[in-house]
C-alpha cells in the first residue's frame, strides 16, 4: 500500500548545535541518547529531550520502508516548534530560517518521498510573515507549524497576528498544530513525566485549538486549514460541552461547527480513539500519522487494522486525504517524465 504519514518529525541536528551554543536560556545540551535536551529555564520540570532517532532522516526512512509499505512522509516539527518564539525576536528569525532551510534542502533530497512544513516564530508579527513568504514563496515549503502557545503566552490568537493568520488562509496553507510543553508543563511534574505526557499536551493542543475557534479567527477566515495533532486532542469528546458553554463568545455558529472544520491524525495508542476520531471528523478529515518517532508507526497500523474500513475510506486515511488538506504535488520532474 501506498501511504503517507501526516505526522512524522525530522530534526536537523545542526539547528541544535546552535542552540547548544547559546549561554542563557533557552539552550540545548548534548544527551546520553545520542539526541539533545532543550531548556526553557533552568529549573524547568520536563525538558525537551530528543534521541539519535529524530536526527537522522536516511535512518527513518529505513524504518519507514521496513514496514512492507511505500510511506512518505510529512515533516512537522512538534514541541520544538514553541522555541522560535521563545528567543529573541531577530534570533528566532534567523534560528527558523535555518530550520526552513533544512526542511526544503530535505524536499529536494527526496522528491515526492518528504514534504516539510516551516518554522514560523510568532513573537514579532512582521518578522513572522517575513519567515511565512520566505518558507513558501522562495523555499517552497507546504505549510506551517502554528505551536500551542508564544513562548509561555498562551495567546496564539493575539489581535496582531490577525494579518498572519490571513495571509497562511489565502496561501491555502494547512497550518499543523501541535502542543509545545510551554503552558501546562510546569505544573504537570512529578511521576517522570507521566501526567505531562498522558494529559498535558492534550489539554495544550486542546485550548490552543479552542482559541482559534473562540476568537473567530476560523469565522473570519473559513478558508483556514487547522490540523489538530493527536486525534483532536479533547476536543472531540468534549464537543458537546463547548457548544454548551461557549455562548458568551457570541459567535454566530455553534462551537462544534467550526471543529468540524479541522482535520487530525490518528496518534492515539488506542484503536477506539482513533475510531471516535474518525467518527467525529469524517473519513475525509482525517489523515493516517504516527507521531514517528515519538511512535511505533508498526503499532499504528496493527490498531487501524483493528477497525472495520472499506479498501475506499482506508485509501482515503493512508493516502488521498494528505494529498488533498495538505496540497501535495508531485515534483515537476515526475510530471515530465510521465509527458514524455
Amino acid at each position: 500500500m501506498h501511504i503517507i504519514d501526516s505526522h512524522f518529525h525530522w530534526w536537523p541536528r545542526s539547528v541544535f548545535e546552535r542552540l547548544c551554543k547559546r549561554t542563557e536560556f533557552p539552550l540545548a545540551a548534548v544527551n546520553a541518547r545520542g539526541g539533545y535536551t532543550v531548556r526553557r529555564h533552568e529549573n524547568e520540570a520536563n525538558p525537551l529531550p530528543s534521541w539519535a532517532e529524530w536526527h537522522d532522516l536516511d535512518d527513518q526512512l529505513a524504518h519507514m520502508d521496513g514496514l512492507g509499505h511505500q510511506v512518505d512522509v510529512v515533516c512537522s516539527i512538534g514541541p520544538m516548534s514553541v522555541f522560535f518564539s521563545q528567543l529573541p525576536a531577530e534570533e528566532g528569525r534567523d534560528l527558523a530560517m535555518h530550520w526552513n532551510e533544512e526542511m526544503a534542502g530535505a524536499q529536494r533530497k527526496y522528491p515526492g518521498r518528504v514534504w516539510a512544513s516551516a518554522a514560523i516564530p510568532l513573537v514579532d508579527t512582521r518578522i513572522a510573515m517575513d519567515v511565512l513568504e520566505h518558507a513558501i514563496g522562495k523555499l517552497g515549503l507546504m505549510g506551517v507549524n502554528l505551536p500551542g502557545s508564544i513562548g509561555s503566552d498562551a495567546r496564539i490568537d493575539a489581535e496582531r497576528l490577525d494579518p498572519f493568520y490571513a495571509r497562511v488562509s489565502e496561501l491555502g496553507l494547512p497550518m499543523f498544530l501541535h502542543p509545545t510543553d510551554a503552558i501546562f508543563a510546569d505544573m504537570l511534574d512529578g511521576y517522570n513525566g507521566a501526567l505531562h505526557l498522558s494529559l498535558g499536551r492534550v489539554v495544550e493542543v486542546s485550548v490552543a485549538a479552542a482559541r482559534l475557534v473562540l476568537s473567530g479567527l476560523m469565522e473570519r477566515y473559513p478558508e483556514l486549514k487547522v490540523v489538530m495533532s493527536h486525534t483532536g486532542g479533547a476536543l472531540p469528546y468534549q464537543s458537546g460541552r463547548m457548544d454548551k458553554n461557549t455562548k458568551g463568545a457570541k459567535l454566530p455558529r455553534p462551537t462544534s461547527e467550526y471543529l468540524h472544520r479541522m482535520y487530525t491524525d490518528t496518534v492515539s495508542p488506542h484503536s477506539a480513539g482513533m475510531k471516535f476520531a474518525i467518527d467525529y471528523y469524517g473519513i475525509d478529515n482525517v489523515m493516517y500519522g504516527t507521531d514517528y518517532p515519538c511512535w511505533d508507526p508498526a503499532t499504528c497500523l496493527k490498531l487501524l487494522a483493528e477497525i472495520d474500513l472499506t479498501q475506499e475510506q482506508k485509501q482515503k486515511l493512508f493516502y488521498d486525504n494528505a494529498r488533498r488538506i495538505l496540497g501535495l504535488k508531485d515534483p515537476v520532474a515526475h510530471k515530465l517524465a510521465a509527458a514524455e
